[in-house]
């Protein structure tokens, strides 16, 4: 394996100064005037060698390395995916870059990728974050780096963070059944103490409780494997016959119960009706289509990435931690509606 040139390899075949090679790589050659045609004579060298600078060792001279780590729950998940693509734009436009990785909602890769982030001295941190990483967190915020969390937050963490208003998505898309008729309106949702299940959950039992209705709310423990999470739900819709409408607490459940609803001849609408938190394009395709509670992806990534950056770019005192809630919207589409237009 060839080994990988220095500065001081630089200098020694031209017999120039370590600092006088750093300080022209750097674009400080004017400033120390060196003159040019040392400054020719080494930048040709460079070329012919084919010489690349050290992001890390550079990382560590300027204090900066101008990469921002990013971590999502799962990153092939539609909302996740979109929401890093939209942050990576605006980061690259403002001269920085994105690391993103997959925590799959575990803590102790959690902590792992945090170290590997570490390593790498990223400047600044975007999370959605599992639970149990409360400590390591306020270890960044404590060493001075920003961290701004996304999707759901850490009530025992002091920092920014830009979510919707899951309570009343939840509440609003329940009251909607509601209005249609419908009765007995269950919610599944996955086993987590997340801020943003949490809320979904109240609100939803919020707008049962106003009609005196019966909460049904079945918690369903997160698996990679997708047949961990089908085989309670198959179970949850055979002994709960009495079902008209469902409200799933994430896309990933929703597709989960129109793949059960299919395998046990159960229609969508006509037998019963669904709601999914969070959008997808299968949403829209499918026959009937599927009601759901739209995030606002864009004013999401915005939002996240223009935190981050002002706390990047602060030259005083930081101002105090963000909470940025945004608004959800109601996607009302066949598989909800009581009797079809």
């Amino acid at each position: 394996m060839k080994k990988k040139l220095s500065i001081v390899d630089i200098a020694n075949a031209l017999n120039v100064s370590k600092t006088t090679i750093s300080f022209i790589l750097n674009g400080r050659a004017q400033e120390k005037r060196i003159s040019s045609e040392l400054i020719e004579r080494v930048m040709k060298y460079v070329a012919e060698v084919g010489y690349k600078p050290n992001s890390l060792a550079k990382s560590l001279r300027t204090g900066k390395s101008n990469t921002i780590g990013l971590m999502v729950e799962d990153i092939s998940n539609p909302f996740f995916a979109s929401i890093a693509r939209l942050i990576e734009d605006r980061a690259y436009k403002n001269g920085y870059k994105i690391i993103y990785c997959s925590t799959d909602n575990d803590t102790h890769k959690t902590r792992e990728l945090i170290d590997m982030f570490r390593d790498r001295h990223v400047d600044g941190y975007i999370m959605a974050p599992p639970e149990g990483i409360e400590e390591d967190i306020q270890s960044l915020i404590n060493d001075g780096m920003p961290v701004v969390l996304f999707d759901r937050h850490l009530p025992k963490v002091n920092t920014d963070f830009v979510e919707v208003d899951n309570y009343f998505g939840a509440y609003n898309a329940t009251k909607h059944f509601i209005e249609q008729g419908f009765k007995n309106i269950a919610f599944v949702t996955f086993l987590s103490s997340q801020t943003q299940m949490v809320d979904r959950v109240k609100g939803y039992e919020e707008a049962i409780k106003s009609e005196n209705l019966e909460a049904v709310v079945k918690e369903i423990a997160f698996n990679q494997n997708d047949e961990l999470i089908l085989e309670p739900l198959r179970d949850f819709l055979k002994t709960h016959q009495d079902i008209d409408a469902i409200l799933s607490g994430n896309n990933h459940l929703g597709i989960c119960c129109l793949k059960i609803m299919k395998e046990l001849n159960i229609q969508v609408h006509s037998d019963i009706a669904l709601i999914s938190f969070d959008d997808h394009d299968v949403f829209e395709l499918h026959s009937p289509s599927i009601s759901a509670i739209a995030q606002p992806v864009e004013a999401i990534a915005d939002n996240v990435i223009t935190v981050l950056l002002k706390r990047l770019n602060a030259l005083s005192i930081p101002e105090k931690s963000q909470a940025i809630i945004l608004k959800t919207d109601l996607q009302i589409r066949n598989s909800s509606i009581r009797k079809l237009l």
